[in-house]
C-alpha cells in the first residue's frame, strides 16, 4: 500500500523559512518523480515542485515561477523522503502542502501538513 506522510509544517513569520518532509512507503521511492503540492482555502490545487528519479540525465526539479529561488526540493532515496525547504516565506504561500506520487497510473496523496505564514 501506497502510504505518504507529510509533516514538518506549522505557523512562521514573513521572511521564515520551513523544512517539510514527505515520508514514503509501499513501493520503490528511487525510481518515482515525487512532487509537492499546495491548495489554499478557496483555490484549487497546484504544483509547487517535483524531483525527478535518476536516469540517464540525473536527478531535475521544476518549480511553480511563484515560488522559484525560494524553495528547493531534494529526496533522500536511502531514507524514502522528499523534503521541500521553504525559505522567505510569504502570507501567499500558506496553504495545506501534499506530497504526490503517481504509481500505477493512480495518484495518491499525503494527509496533508498546514503551512500558515503570517506575522
Amino acid at each position: 500500500q501506497v502510504q505518504l506522510v507529510e509533516s514538518g509544517g506549522g505557523l512562521v513569520q514573513p521572511g521564515g523559512s520551513l523544512r517539510l518532509s514527505c515520508a514514503a512507503s509501499g513501493f520503490f521511492f528511487s525510481m518515482y518523480t515525487m512532487s509537492w503540492y499546495r491548495q489554499a482555502p478557496g483555490k484549487e490545487r497546484e504544483l509547487v515542485a517535483g524531483i525527478t528519479s535518476s536516469g540517464v540525465s540525473g536527478v531535475s526539479t521544476n518549480y511553480a515561477d511563484s515560488v522559484k529561488g525560494r524553495f528547493t526540493i531534494s529526496r533522500d532515496n536511502a531514507k524514502n523522503t522528499v523534503y521541500l525547504q521553504m525559505n522567505s516565506l510569504k502570507p501567499d504561500d500558506t496553504a495545506v502542502y501534499y506530497c504526490n506520487v503517481v504509481w500505477q497510473s493512480l495518484t495518491y496523496w499525503g494527509q496533508g501538513t498546514q503551512v500558515t505564514v503570517s506575522s
